[in-house]
């Protein structure tokens, strides 16, 4: 049987963005804190390289900025950039406080100023300016705030809990344009349970599950952008696909990343023959920024007819390689290869989602009482091209902002009046899950090879056509049927697609991670890329 369920905040995703958000609300909310696996099943355990930010003297404000600006290819919106970066310090001296056990460039040193812990450089910084956790950030910062989470009594941390769909006042014949909750797909239970809340989070991550080659773990689907969009939410620069140059290229993994640190680091980028070929590509060599990157590989390969290129850091000694990169050398030797005596087979891969459910700076969306942060979200600090690292430092800067907000806001916000349970009274059991199988294949297949790294129109009518079709299957179907994780998730990732789709389409230049041969050139107005549901061809 179904459940209801109450509480003041409602968070719908459980990594970095929604954690933060959790622990920075004032403690005598009741929090509901949803993961649509294990708690762990997002995208913030697996990042590997770090956090950017203003901390020390060398660098500045200015200079994280003007770099961050540079790699958004003239898109970023400097309002929100200097937001993120003027607020970077304070969110990691909030992360410190945590616990996080970032690297320290002395570990016997108990000083707990940002000039002992050891900072790197990543693609399209000038400084170095990214304090981490060796090679596994993620994972120590996702374990420090779980754990933080766990100490709070006023915070429930819920698994295999699936969100269907937002609940807005208008969806039920309500007045006005708030949210109100959402249905959730207990996994457990297979009941669609409700949750009414007074606000509600969107800490879902990216969407880059929507090609068939990703860094990313299986959940990454959109559902946030998914579910905003059928709500009523604007979104923005969703044809801004991150493709990260290097993912470990071996028939046995599975979505392993090569952080980006090796290159910063000084590893060098290599054809099967060993010939370095970033110097003819870009000045900056293996540090320009990722779409330069991902995309001359992309060429190399398509002008060779290779498989894949090499990543090689083995000129660095041992002891150095296994101290910096533990996580990296194990991985590999574990498929029998020996970082430091051989390169590194790598591909490009889906990584990042730049756009996402348009938000201002403290995470609110165009519904009230629903805020979205992180990946999700689409706030004008990426741009046309995300520069590394700046992506955890923006699911603090926003979580932090947006949890103030909500507290500011909570004293004139009620909880909803009883909300209509969830209606499967009209649905059946499904006996063809196949067609769920069959339509995830091709629209992953299809989004791969025509709204990859490079694009053209043909390309894209053709994708359109496509994702037009299986949007029309996927309704039929869950129209009909009872609803399980994988009908959601591609429902979500269908409606992505299109939105992606739509967005390239509507852009006739080529600038940071959109590059489509007939328009290779950049207009001379740089412009977001905003769909709205009343007006979705722009």
């Amino acid at each position: 049987m179904s459940q209801y369920y109450q509480y003041d905040v409602l968070i719908i995703g459980s990594g970095a963005a929604g954690l933060t958000t959790a622990l920075t609300l004032p403690s005598h909310l009741r929090i509901a804190v949803l993961s649509k696996g294990d708690l762990s099943s997002g995208s913030t355990y697996w990042a590997q390289g770090g956090v950017a930010g203003v901390l020390d003297d060398t660098d500045t404000v200015e200079s994280h900025v003007h770099d961050t600006l540079i790699a958004g290819a003239g898109l970023c919106r400097e309002d929100a950039v200097r937001f993120t970066v003027e607020n970077s310090r304070s969110a990691i001296d909030w992360l410190i406080e945590q616990g996080v056990p970032f690297t320290r460039n002395d570990d016997t040193d108990e000083d707990t100023s940002h000039f002992n812990y050891h900072l790197t450089r990543e693609g399209g910084h000038s400084h170095r300016r990214i304090i981490h956790a060796a090679d596994a950030t993620g994972a120590a910062i996702f374990t420090t705030l779980l754990e933080r989470a766990r100490q709070r009594s006023n915070i429930d941390l819920i698994e295999q809990q699936v969100a269907v769909d937002l609940i807005t006042a208008s969806k039920i014949g309500r007045q006005g344009n708030e949210c109100l909750g959402a249905y959730v797909l207990d996994r457990e239970t297979d009941e669609v349970d409700t949750y009414a809340a007074r606000f509600v989070v969107l800490a879902t991550g990216g969407a880059a599950k929507v090609y068939l080659y990703t860094s990313n773990p299986d959940s990454a689907c959109g559902d946030g952008i998914a579910m905003a969009w059928r709500a009523g939410c604007s979104v923005g620069n969703l044809e801004f696909n991150q493709f990260h140059p290097t993912c470990l290229y071996h028939p046995q993994a599975k979505n392993f990343l090569i952080t980006e640190a090796l290159r910063g680091e000084g590893a060098h980028l290599k054809l099967p023959n060993g010939e370095r070929f970033m110097t003819r590509f870009d000045e900056r060599l293996e540090l320009a920024p990722r779409d330069i990157v991902a995309r001359a590989i992309d060429h190399e390969m398509k002008r060779l007819g290779i498989d894949c290129v090499y990543l090689d850091i083995s000129h660095k000694s041992a002891a150095f390689i296994q101290e910096h990169f533990p996580t990296v050398y194990e991985r590999c030797l574990a498929f029998g290869i020996d970082i430091t005596q051989q390169p590194i087979p790598v591909v490009p891969a889906a990584h990042y989602t730049c756009g996402g459910v348009v938000v201002d700076q403290h995470g609110h969306t165009d519904i009230a009482n629903l805020y979205a942060i992180g990946e999700t979200s689409f706030t004008g600090l990426h741009g046309a091209n995300r520069m590394a690292s700046n992506s955890l430092l923006e699911c603090f800067v926003y979580a932090r902002s947006a949890a103030a907000d909500i507290s500011c806001q909570v004293a004139h916000v009620n909880l909803p009046d009883q909300l209509p349970h969830w209606d499967a009274s009209l649905v059946t059991d499904s006996d063809e899950d196949v067609i769920i199988a069959h339509n995830w294949d091709e629209l992953r297949r299809f989004m791969w090879d025509y709204v990859g790294i490079v694009r053209t129109n043909k390309r894209l009518l053709r994708a359109q056509h496509r994702v037009r079709l299986l949007l029309s299957e996927i309704d039929e179907f869950y129209s009909n049927y009872r609803v399980s994780r994988d009908l959601i998730e591609l429902r979500n990732l269908a409606l992505v697609a299109d939105l992606i789709i739509r967005s390239a389409m509507l852009r006739k230049e080529s600038r940071g991670l959109h590059y489509t041969l007939d328009y290779p050139e950049l207009a001379e107005l740089a412009e977001d890329t905003i769909l709205r549901p009343a007006s979705v061809d722009g």
